[in-house]
């Protein structure tokens, strides 16, 4: 009987932007970068499983908003 990896590696590109944000959040909650971005996407395919294709095309049809200077 073979065992199943605990956990897997999953490696992405992002934008360091996002990266910076990821970080802020993981020192505010005490956490991991890898924590926090597998708690979100956790999240999100919870929510995709429950809507579906809905919840995708919903989510991401949504233009970034430009911040008046």
């Amino acid at each position: 009987m073979q065992l199943m990896a605990r956990r897997v590696f999953l490696g992405i590109r992002i934008d360091p932007e996002l990266k910076s944000i990821l970080e802020e959040i993981g020192e505010a909650e005490t956490r991991s970068v890898s924590q926090i971005c597998e708690f979100l996407l956790t999240k999100g395919v919870d929510a995709y499983k429950k809507e579906g294709s809905k919840y995708f095309k919903r989510s991401a049809s949504h233009p970034k908003k430009e911040t008046a200077e």
